[in-house]
């Protein structure tokens, strides 16, 4: 099963949790809490295939938190912020 690695940003108890995909350019979620963010990010995973799908394009490839790390534009992220893996839908997952 593919896995995206996704960044969750929490600014404090008083804001939303956001939550974002490297690999997926545009494609975000988030939550009251963590918990919340972190339920509702596989949805915003499958939302975001449909909308390929309807234009006929598959998920990008997922890179391993090892290849993020190598990226200098992700890289400060994965240090300031937590780290969640999300599943790919089964359906639509990347070759």
């Amino acid at each position: 099963m593919t896995h995206y690695v996704a960044i969750v940003e929490e600014a404090g108890p008083d804001t939303a949790v956001g939550v974002w995909f490297p690999d997926l350019p545009g494609c975000f979620s988030g939550g009251d809490d963590l918990d919340d963010a972190l339920r509702n990010a596989p949805g915003a995973v499958a939302l975001y295939a449909e909308a390929l799908a309807e234009d006929g394009r598959a998920l990008p490839p997922a890179r391993t938190l090892t290849e993020l790390k190598r990226d200098p534009e992700i890289a400060r992220d994965l240090v300031a912020f937590m780290v969640a893996l999300v599943p790919a839908p089964a359906q639509t997952e990347a070759a």
